[in-house]
């Protein structure tokens, strides 16, 4: 416990915990691509991810573990810089600091709350309790329908559509950041883990962004 309670252990655990996120939501955006092959697409993927229940509910709780710990290790951080600087700078400049960058710890919390959300809406059916008795023409669990339901609605459209924004937003500045985090960034290799974090976190957002805006405007039935 030592390790963690240095900064540098923070740091790491920071990084490791953000790429196997990274590397989940990559997963979870080709997955739900298949939204785009209508009823038959989503749910034969929904099918399949649950052909074993205790394999699917480890995942989740590995990942909602590193999620947690992503997030209270980001905070401990955020309050540690905060006491190191306990007087604000007279006239602070940010010359190489981007939005995305300064804005880490926000955007972090405000996706901590929209994974909350989608979890009540999507698999606890907090919202919608007859979502849970939904099936298709094949007896299968009908997501199709669960989530052309909840993204028909133009405020939940409107919701998912800005968590991707500040997806985007925390990706910008996070993924070269985790990185670094792990010690993996040096003169060489720093500008293209810059650009290729960017490129990543622009195609999970246009990715993620697609679905809502595809079924909200009727192109996807």
């Amino acid at each position: 416990m030592r390790w963690y309670t240095t900064s540098l252990g923070k740091k790491f655990i920071m990084g490791i915990t953000g790429l196997l996120m990274v590397v989940f939501v990559l997963a979870h955006m080709l997955g739900n691509l298949s939204t785009f092959g209508g009823a038959n697409g989503l749910n034969a993927y929904a099918e399949h991810l649950r052909v074993f229940p205790p394999g699917l509910w480890a995942f989740r709780g590995l990942m909602a573990l590193a999620f947690v710990v992503h997030i209270i290790t980001g905070v401990l951080l955020y309050l540690e810089n905060r006491a190191a600087r306990p007087v604000p700078y007279a006239n602070k400049k940010n010359d190489r600091t981007t939005f995305s960058a300064l804005t880490m710890v926000w955007t972090g919390i405000l996706l901590g709350i929209f994974v909350l959300i989608h979890l009540l809406q999507f698999t606890l059916h907090a919202f919608n309790a007859e979502w849970a008795h939904l099936v298709d023409a094949m007896g299968r669990f009908d997501v199709f329908t669960m989530v052309s339901a909840g993204l028909s609605n133009p405020l939940w459209a409107a919701f998912y559509i800005g968590a991707v924004v500040v997806l985007l937003l925390h990706l910008l500045h996070g993924i070269q950041s985790f990185f670094q985090s792990l010690g993996l960034t040096n003169e060489n290799t720093f500008c293209s883990i810059n650009l290729g974090g960017k490129f990543v976190a622009f195609v999970l957002a246009v990715g993620f962004v697609l679905i809502p805006l595809t079924i909200f405007f009727g192109i996807v039935k």
